[in-house]
């Protein structure tokens, strides 16, 4: 195989894959989400649900804010409830203080799926434990596109570990030394302010804060 082959091989398959992506989205208005995306931009976002199971809990609140190189464009951001089909447990609000009654306004799930795309376009998305987030959207956003979210995705927390694990002596590394990775401490020993917790926004904007410093003491991304 020749050189110029190999260079070739991986744009001529990307382009497939977007093309049969694309082909294939329940709502076509969202292909542009398979576009590049803008330079230096990121969307950090976050998602409080009515409990931790991906299969059947929902979600009730969604925050997300731009980032643009090394701003946070909070005049930028989105802020979403979402009226459950389900009820909110005392458990659930006692963690989010959203009641059944502050939801009844919130948006209908599909609204709040589209809103959200579009508001992400197709920047690659940044969170604090973003798998949880993602899973939860995905079963939402799976029944109007066939397809989850195709933006590439950026975890705080793995960012974290790899700069703490390099400041680690050889024999700590070789041992496999626990690296303490709660977003408090996280937040704390990158020494950036800390928002009320279990707000869909302030956990976005702290995840952007925390991702803006850890591409500044890793040389970039």
């Amino acid at each position: 195989m020749s050189r110029h082959y190999s260079k070739l091989a991986p744009l001529w398959w990307e382009r497939l894959r977007r093309w049969w992506l694309v082909y294939h989205l329940g709502e076509p208005e969202f292909a542009p989400m398979f576009d590049p995306p803008p330079h230096e931009e990121w969307v950090a976002l976050d998602c409080e649900t009515t409990g931790l199971n991906t299969r059947s809990d929902e979600i009730i609140s969604v925050g997300a804010v731009r980032i643009v190189g090394e701003r946070i464009l909070t005049s930028e951001r989105l802020e979403l409830l979402i009226r459950p089909e389900k009820g909110v447990s005392a458990d659930s609000v006692r963690i989010h203080r959203l009641r059944s009654r502050d939801l009844a306004g919130g948006l209908p799930k599909d609204e709040a799926m589209r809103q959200l795309m579009r508001f992400i376009g197709s920047r690659p998305l940044v969170g604090y434990y973003l798998e949880f987030d993602v899973a939860m959207l995905n079963r939402a956003i799976w029944p109007l596109l066939g397809m989850g979210l195709p933006q590439p995705k950026i975890e705080v927390s793995a960012l974290y570990y790899d700069y703490k694990f390099k400041q680690l002596p050889p024999y700590q590394q070789q041992a496999n030394a626990g690296i303490d990775l709660r977003f408090s401490t996280l937040m704390q020993d990158l020494g950036l302010p800390e928002r009320e917790a279990h707000d869909a926004l302030n956990d976005a904007v702290m995840a952007a804060m925390a991702f803006i410093k850890l591409r500044r003491l890793r040389g970039g991304v």
